[in-house]
């Protein structure tokens, strides 16, 4: 889903692999053999029939870590559960090569947050729409701006990773000369542009931080005190920054993306309960938040 954004988590993959970044960590090795009806459902476009394995970043909250402690983490296990599979991990840092090293290496069968539309995979159903969002100190008078152009920005210094789509919007609205770039493709497992920059937020470095909206809401939670998330809705005419997240798999993984699909269509609720647990903001298929009262609602 890595990472700060759609673009950087999922579609910096068309080169190699960053310099000094070793081959990814395989948590179990794959059990060996398959049944009959493992063949029949198509088990033999998994890596193994009987492990879920998952592609997935090493240290990247909200999202996953090595200690299964993000949503995607638990995401995987309740899918685990429900398919009766052991589950595993391939970790590898969501930069260049991510895709090319862990899916489409077959090292695993499925990356559990992925934007719409990306051609590097196989797209499922989508299971939640986010956005980018700016987050604020609670009280800012900046806490209802709902986009980019809004005039309450003039001259105010905002936090934006570069090379985002929000980047492209701060330089049409000449907000860029005065705002505090963060870096976008890193290593994830030593160095956080999300967490520089609500430390910068905190501090009053930047007035504003615009940060893809899982992140957003997840850190802004976190903070001491809280900080005020406000989805970017409202922004046309450059790119989009809307988009809904899908499971990513493998192109020729037909029957897997189907048992897949299933599996979201039926476990809708208990989704947007973690992502609501995990202070993710959701909108719906209507462009309305996703609340505790609303828990059924689809992408």
């Amino acid at each position: 889903m890595i990472a700060l954004a759609p673009v950087a988590s999922f579609g910096q993959d068309g080169g190699s692999a960053g310099e000094g970044i070793p081959p990814p960590a395989v948590a179990t090795p794959p059990a060996s053999g398959t049944d009959a009806a493992d063949i029949a459902g198509g088990a033999l476009e998994l890596i193994d029939p009987h492990v879920l394995r998952v592609c997935a970043d090493p240290n990247n909250l909200p999202f996953s870590n090595e200690k299964g402690e993000g949503f995607e983490n638990k995401l995987a296990e309740l899918f685990a559960a429900k398919l009766g599979k052991k589950l595993s991990y391939t970790f590898y840092p969501q930069a260049t090569g991510f895709v090319r090293v862990t899916l489409n290496s077959h090292r695993c069968d499925v990356i559990m947050g992925y934007p719409q539309g990306d051609e590097m995979v196989q797209n499922t159903n989508p299971y939640y729409q986010t956005a980018y969002a700016l987050v604020t100190k609670s009280g800012n008078p900046l806490e209802g701006v709902e986009a980019l152009g809004d005039p309450r920005l003039a001259g105010k210094r905002l936090g934006v990773v570069a090379g985002t789509p929000p980047a492209t919007y701060l330089v049409a609205h000449g907000l860029m000369a005065k705002a505090k770039p963060y870096p976008l493709v890193i290593d994830t497992r030593v160095d956080s542009s999300v967490v520089a920059m609500m430390n910068d937020l905190a501090s009053g470095e930047i007035d504003a931080g615009v940060l893809w909206g899982p992140m957003a809401g997840y850190y802004a939670a976190r903070a001491n005190p809280p900080m005020h998330v406000q989805l970017l809705l409202k922004d046309i005419g450059g790119p989009r920054l809307v988009y809904r997240i899908t499971m990513g798999v493998r192109p020729s993984d037909q029957n897997w993306k189907r048992q897949l699909n299933k599996l979201i269509a039926e476990n809708q609720p208990a989704i947007n309960k973690l992502l609501l647990d995990f202070g993710v903001p959701t909108i719906d298929g209507s462009g309305q938040p996703v609340t505790g009262d609303s828990s059924t609602q689809k992408p």
